[in-house]
């Protein structure tokens, strides 16, 4: 009598730093066995950029699906692509650093694929802070990944980086800077502040404004205007300032606006911002990256509440 013959699944991991993640995917021929694929984890000989670089990159099987993750760790179950950078950060510094890096995922072809950000907070003078970034799902029609780099760094002190989600400042006002948008040269970035507090904020005319190059120092020759009448027609018109009280909960907007024409002389590039939201309050670096072209002027919207 001849026996059932036994199907048998092999699962396998690999580790990445703090957390264990693996791929499987289908066996080959007509048995139907399910054989374990392990990811392939490269060394990056990456010189990085303002103190941060890749350190490795992990990349699913290419017999698996780029699109889906078969990973075999609970807390892996939704990484998406499978696509795994570890990186370090390095204070180079004399004061508390918070980091945003933007990190770029490419294809064979060197195109870039993805885009990823990551906030590594709290990076003191001369240590050196790693981490991982994940690439999330991909569409089915996107390349392969096979290489990463560092494309951009914006720093803060760390005393002045915005708050982090679903936390409050204690000043009770939780100032943040959005992606902003752009058409035919004109670029708006909207300052929101949020009354996160427990008691009454009150707020009256424009934010305050102190223009920083990339090693935080004061950039010089950029006239800061009231209002967006001498910048241009295009944007929604300026609300005249006026006091307002904030409730808890409550929350206000301003707004940056700005034309990167490039004409004589050099263009000026601005990372970061330090906001105040009214005199007296304490200073939160925001890093919208003004892209001031030539045109030496950056126009400042009045604060307005904003409606729920």
């Amino acid at each position: 009598m001849r026996r059932p013959v036994s199907l048998i699944s092999a699962l396998a991991t690999t580790a990445l730093l703090l957390t264990a993640c693996g791929t499987e995917r289908a066996g080959a021929g007509n048995t139907g066995t399910r054989a374990a694929v392990p990811p392939s984890r490269t060394q990056v000989d990456d010189p990085g950029k303002a103190g941060v670089r890749i350190t490795s990159l992990t990349l699913p099987s290419a017999s698996v699906s780029p699109t889906r993750s078969t990973s075999v760790s609970a807390d892996n179950l939704a990484t998406g692509s499978g696509v795994v950078a570890s990186y370090e950060v390095t204070n180079e510094g004399t004061e508390t650093l918070t980091y945003s890096v933007v990190f770029t995922f490419m294809g064979g072809d060197g195109g870039a694929v993805t885009n990823q950000t990551a906030i590594v907070r709290d990076v003191g003078p001369g240590k050196t802070v790693r981490g991982t970034v994940r690439v999330g799902e991909l569409p089915s029609a996107a390349p392969r990944v096979t290489q990463a780099k560092v494309l951009k760094v914006t720093k803060v002190p760390a005393s002045e980086a915005p708050a982090e989600p679903g936390t409050c400042p204690a000043s009770g006002a939780r100032v943040s800077a959005d992606q902003g948008d752009a058409a035919m040269g004109l670029r708006i970035v909207g300052l929101h502040l949020d009354n996160c507090g427990t008691g009454d904020y009150t707020l009256e005319g424009y934010p305050l404004l102190e223009l920083l190059d990339k090693d935080l120092q004061p950039v010089h020759g950029i006239k800061i205007l009231h209002g967006s009448g001498e910048i241009t027609t295009g944007a929604e018109p300026d609300e005249q300032p006026r006091p307002m009280t904030l409730k808890p909960g409550e929350s206000a907007t301003a707004g940056l606006v700005w034309r990167n024409t490039t004409e004589s002389g050099t263009p000026v590039n601005v990372p970061s911002a330090r906001v105040r939201a009214k005199t007296g309050a304490a200073p939160v670096t925001v890093t919208p990256d003004l892209d001031l072209g030539t045109t030496g002027k950056l126009g400042v919207k009045p604060w307005a509440k904003a409606e729920h």
